[in-house]
């Protein structure tokens, strides 16, 4: 009878510290590499799948959770001097020009480019998160191609956008065909943090929110004032 106890604690400590650990897709902070494609004034000028506003909080929302959670990000602009124009200042906020080496190129396909295809390779990660301007071109292909030599792709969709909703739609469904995993720029940076006691990025995480989470960043700056936490 000692030892049916004694196997029957043994099995339920088993299932619960099974239970505790978390789904290896899950993103966390040493996993991946973000990549930031083209966030530029000539891109954001035609989109149209989302208002431009609610974009640029959604690339400052992934911007900055790279930022926090210090994951290797990869910068990319196209034609920037003659075409495109600077990178959003929700990006430059998080990684300014002075200190952040930007690949430009003139490849719509970034995994065409040299320099940006040795920049993402060489973070070593075979998980890559991107997101960017425009879905169906500066994404569709990196995406497809990063794939296509074994690696694992997620993209935030709400921190892209296309020139019509359509275009956009439709070029997330051709990547999700082809094994890209949708996410968005709040499932982002909470599934960074993951839990709420982990003191060393709270505020930070929780200041990003209230000045770009819409809502939800005002439902904090409410809480934190009025329930003192």
């Amino acid at each position: 009878m000692k030892k049916l106890i004694l196997l029957s604690v043994g099995l339920i400590s088993s299932m619960y510290g099974f239970a505790q650990k978390p789904s290896p897709q899950l993103l966390n902070p040493t996993n991946h590499t973000l990549v930031l494609i083209d966030y530029q004034s000539q891109m954001a000028f035609a989109v149209k799948n989302q208002p431009i506003e609610v974009l640029r909080n959604n690339a400052a929302l992934s911007a900055g959770a790279s930022k926090i959670f210090n994951i290797p990000t990869v910068v990319t602009t196209v034609a920037a001097k003659s075409f495109s124009g600077p990178v959003f200042p929700e990006i430059s906020t998080f990684y300014p020009a002075s200190s952040t080496t930007i690949i430009d190129r003139t490849t719509m396909n970034s995994w065409e480019d040299v320099n940006a295809h040795k920049a993402i390779t060489g973070k070593g990660k075979k998980i890559l998160v991107m997101g960017g301007l425009w879905t169906s071109v500066c994404i569709v292909g990196p995406a497809l191609s990063a794939i296509n030599e074994g690696y694992t792709v997620y993209v935030i969709t709400d921190a892209s956008g296309d020139v019509s909703t359509e275009a956009h739609e439709q070029a997330i469904t051709r990547m999700v065909k082809a094994g890209v995993q949708p996410i968005t720029s709040l499932q982002y940076l909470l599934e960074l943090q993951r839990d709420w006691a982990r003191s060393e990025t709270y505020n930070a995480t929780t200041d990003l929110i209230k000045q770009y989470g819409g809502a939800y960043g005002i439902g904090i700056q409410y809480a934190k004032e009025v329930m003192k936490h």
